[in-house]
């Protein structure tokens, strides 16, 4: 059995779709029983609707892609009104993936969220830029990614979890200053900060120059990442990057992951998530094991330099 607890919340098992690379678990419905999936974190919330960014989105790269869709979203009244009756009957745990502009935006959206019926957890992405403050994102300083989480916590009745930038100046300290601000779990790591220049035109291949990095060229450092921060808390981690195999999933759980998260492999593979989530209960089985729990953060403790 590969029945896995998370903030209190069941999961069938401990493979989740990613937040922006799954919509909202329609699309792929149509592929796949969605329903063998431990859950689904939805595409990135705001209060308001978003168009997101202009010009190319999607760039792939050696063992990866670049992306800068800019949190496109119907923003979260219509969310609740017509994606989250949907994601009701897809038979699996939902997570909301809530951000915003500002704090007051971050405030509001996850008291909606948090009201509404259906959703399991409250993935707070803290990378989205602090319009308020030239831009930078709200993950990057530890007091800042603090006080977000300190002012959704009163109005927040579900599990919280927040997700970690890899651009972060000290990515363990900023899973601690969220642990104490009032996280009750945190997943890691988003998408790392990159740049691709189109040779022809001699200009940035994105409008917005940088774009976020994600896929297997990103596991072995957010494999890394992971490990510290699991050593370094004591609420549940959540790995995210680079898996696309459950040979790489087992390892983010050797690791000191929960759960895991998939996403630029189901680009690849839309069924990637399946074959995962087979390949982890075979592993289970054939080694003897009554849960996954039995080898998480088996490398132990992180040696002090």
């Amino acid at each position: 059995m590969l029945e896995t607890t998370l903030c209190g919340v069941t999961l069938k098992n401990p493979v989740i779709a990613a937040s922006g690379t799954f919509g909202f678990g329609a699309e792929y419905s149509e592929f796949f029983d969605v329903s063998r999936l431990g859950g689904i974190c939805t595409k990135g919330l705001t209060l308001h609707p978003r168009e997101g960014n202009p010009g190319l989105r999607v760039w792939e790269t050696p063992a990866g892609m670049m992306n800068s869709v800019g949190l496109q979203n119907p923003g979260i009244p219509v969310f609740l009104e017509r994606e989250l009756p949907r994601m009701r009957t897809l038979g699996t745990a939902i997570i909301a993936n809530v951000g915003g502009g500002d704090l007051e935006e971050y405030v509001e959206g996850v008291r909606l969220v948090s009201g509404a019926d259906g959703v399991d957890i409250i993935e707070l992405n803290i990378s989205c830029p602090n319009v308020r403050e030239g831009g930078m994102a709200f993950g990057i300083k530890c007091d800042v990614a603090a006080s977000v989480v300190a002012a959704v916590r009163p109005v927040c009745a579900k599990p919280l979890m927040v997700k970690l930038s890899p651009n972060a100046e000290d990515i363990t300290a900023m899973a601690v200053a969220c642990e104490r601000a009032g996280a009750d779990a945190v997943s890691l790591v988003n998408t790392f900060k990159a740049l691709a220049i189109d040779i022809h035109t001699r200009k940035a291949v994105f409008d917005n120059v940088t774009a976020g990095l994600s896929g297997p060229c990103i596991k072995p450092i957010a494999l890394r990442m992971v490990w510290e921060v699991a050593n370094a808390v004591h609420i549940p981690v959540v790995g995210i990057g680079g898996i696309a195999t459950w040979q790489d999933a087992l390892e983010f759980i050797m690791a000191g992951a929960t759960a895991v998260q998939v996403g630029t492999a189901t680009f690849v593979k839309p069924t990637a998530m399946l074959d995962i989530v087979d390949g982890l209960e075979r592993y289970r089985a054939d080694e003897h094991l009554t849960s996954l729990a039995t080898v998480c953060n088996i490398l132990g403790t992180v040696p002090k330099l």
